[in-house]
């Protein structure tokens, strides 16, 4: 009788300290658990709270990607810039739409270089107040050329670039004003380019000057067609829009005089002259980093900052 009731308890026993090391398991378990939640939580939430600084603007690809009818197939992402204090501010924005995206915020997707636009308008915030939105569209790879070119050229092609201005001009533009806090009127648009995309801002500025009043043209291929020339003499009767060409003197024999005859081929057809900064920047050269460093210098002239 004495074994089997000593045996009952050792059992009972038994299945008791068992229970309790499952307990202590599963609580450990459950610890170490929402140790972990928590610690992922946080680091979200810091993320989150990184982006929103009052110092920091924020970037950002648009959710929604446009394919442009008529163009090619290529789906083109909307990279957007919003100032430090769009999120606690009730005010509304200037806009500046540049080509390009690819090499305006991020040296890992651009082509040889960043412009760093956020971090340069960031700065202006921080002493100015002054904010801005930006919206870079990426440009469409190999079908770069035939977005930027409103006419063709027999040995590169091109020719779509009225589809492309239309595209700013009658959906992109109107989905930045009805989802963003915008200043959507041509005083307080810009656009802005470099190389053959400083000639489809160029040609779009002109062609759609109620949309846009502010042009930045940076070492624009003039040379791409001859009928530029035409162009810009018929739509040069403007009062109203600013321009800045910008040229380096070590981007090319033609670049320069290109670009000072342009100025004065609007200006003889009615562009108003103080309107117009021409800019021949000593040592500037095709690159990135030219444009980059003239960036500030640009938006200065067109907002009058």
């Amino acid at each position: 009788m004495m074994n089997a009731s000593m045996n009952y308890y050792i059992c009972k026993t038994s299945n008791f300290i068992m229970k309790i090391q499952i307990s202590i398991l599963f609580s450990v378990f459950l610890l170490i658990t929402s140790c972990k939640v928590k610690s992922q939580s946080k680091e979200a939430s810091n993320i989150e709270i990184k982006n929103q600084t009052e110092t920091k603007g924020t970037v950002s690809i648009l959710e929604k990607e446009f394919v442009i009818k008529n163009l090619n197939n290529v789906s083109h992402k909307v990279w957007l810039y919003l100032p430090p204090n769009y999120t606690t501010s009730k005010e509304k924005y200037p806009v500046i739409y540049m080509q390009d995206a690819q090499n305006l915020f991020d040296a890992k997707t651009s082509f040889a270089g960043e412009w760093e636009i956020d971090e340069t308008l960031n700065k202006l915030y921080n002493k100015t107040k002054k904010g801005f939105i930006v919206v870079g569209v990426e440009n469409g790879g190999e079908k770069r050329i035939e977005e930027y070119t409103p006419w063709s050229n027999t040995k590169y092609g091109g020719g779509k670039g009225d589809v492309y201005s239309d595209f700013l001009v009658n959906t992109l533009k109107p989905y930045i004003d009805n989802n963003y806090k915008t200043k959507s009127s041509a005083e307080n648009t810009a656009i802005i380019g470099s190389s053959l995309g400083g000639l489809i801002s160029f040609y779009t500025g002109l062609k759609h000057p109620k949309v846009f009043g502010k042009i930045g043209a940076l070492s624009t291929s003039f040379w791409f067609s001859s009928k530029v020339n035409s162009f810009a003499e018929k739509h040069a009767n403007l009062k109203n829009t600013k321009l800045f060409l910008l040229v380096g003197d070590k981007e090319g024999a033609s670049m320069v005089p290109d670009t000072e005859n342009m100025a004065e081929r609007l200006v003889d057809n009615g562009f108003e002259a103080k309107n117009i900064k021409t800019k021949v920047a000593a040592n500037g050269t095709h690159t990135e980093s030219f444009w980059k460093s003239e960036f500030l210098e640009t938006i200065t002239y067109l907002f009058n900052l």
